[in-house]
């Protein structure tokens, strides 16, 4: 038992690790460690009946009832992992972007193949689902950053925008605080322990995260090839943004003369590889190799952890 959960510990540390990066989604992790529907089932029991238990002071069972151990070792690992790597995850990729990035793209990449199998069966509207899923992702990547905003109330909205995003593969919610302009102002706040910010962003993630797993719980369970197809077209269209070399076209100064002053990119255009596309291509394998190794792990521990 103890083995099961640590295993589950890990696997949520790995889904905080993807969380922090622009690009990457956890929901990925979720997806190729065997762990996501569980997940989504978990996270929509938190309704009617979970809040009548909770009046009833039935604790027992209402913790039965949402599955609380899984969630609380999970998100346990989850929170560790953004804790510890905020700060060292956003020097990396000043510091060493293309082979940051080139490890990440083998991930992305890979997880196709690991999401799309597990399509029952394509056929002409599963492609078209994953054709529609590609082009929304790639649309989404193209959208410029916003300047965003430092008020609470911004704040919670894009934490509940950015909670859903990153329970669906191949959305990250890092890239979509990117795009509302509040990556920086959260992965600071991360690093410095402001309490506020992260609050009021947790606040907009638990109400995004209740509200959004219901939906995807029902759209499983009543079209799960149409949606794990969209799925996989959702990685295949991401991978635009997670390209590792890129040209900043547009650019924005946060907090200017201050100590704060930061450049963030607005709008970006693709390069060809340059002299570092060795290293780039080892990364990217590395990726790879780590995506097929955690849907190993995961076969093995295919069992649905109660």
């Amino acid at each position: 038992m103890t083995k099961k959960y640590g295993f589950l510990f890990l696997k949520g540390m790995a889904m905080g690790a993807a969380d922090v990066v622009p690009g990457v989604s956890g929901g990925t992790i979720a997806f190729i460690t065997n762990i996501y529907e569980t997940l989504i089932h978990a996270l929509s029991q938190f309704d009617s009946r979970a809040i009548q238990l909770l009046l009833k002071g039935q604790f027992k069972d209402f913790w039965t009832h949402i599955n609380g151990t899984f969630l609380a070792v999970l998100f346990a690992g989850i929170f560790t992992s953004v804790l510890s790597l905020a700060a060292l995850l956003s020097h990396a990729l000043e510091t060493h972007p293309i082979q940051l990035w080139s490890f990440f793209f083998g991930l992305v990449f890979a997880s196709i193949f690991i999401v799309g199998k597990q399509v029952s069966r394509w056929q002409w509207f599963t492609y078209l689902s994953f054709a529609v899923g590609t082009v929304i992702a790639f649309w989404i990547t193209t959208l410029p950053a916003s300047a965003g905003s430092d008020t609470y109330p911004y704040l919670i909205l894009c934490g509940a925008l950015a909670i859903c995003a990153m329970i669906l593969p191949g959305i990250s919610g890092s890239f979509i605080l990117l795009l509302l302009g509040a990556y920086a102002t959260v992965l600071e706040a991360i690093a410095d322990r402001t309490l506020g910010i992260i609050a009021a962003v947790g606040i907009g993630a638990v109400v995004g995260l209740l509200s959004f797993t219901k939906l995807l719980k029902w759209v499983f369970s009543k079209y799960h090839d149409l949606t794990v197809a969209l799925l996989s077209g959702f990685l295949l269209g991401s991978l635009n943004k997670i390209w590792p070399w890129k040209k900043n076209l547009v650019t924005f100064t946060k907090h200017p003369g201050t100590p704060e002053e930061e450049v963030v990119p607005i709008v970006t255009q693709n390069l060809t590889p340059d002299e570092w596309w060795p290293i780039a291509l080892i990364m990217g394998l590395c990726g790879v190799a780590l995506v097929f190794g955690l849907e190993w792990a995961g076969n093995k521990k295919s069992k649905p952890i109660q």
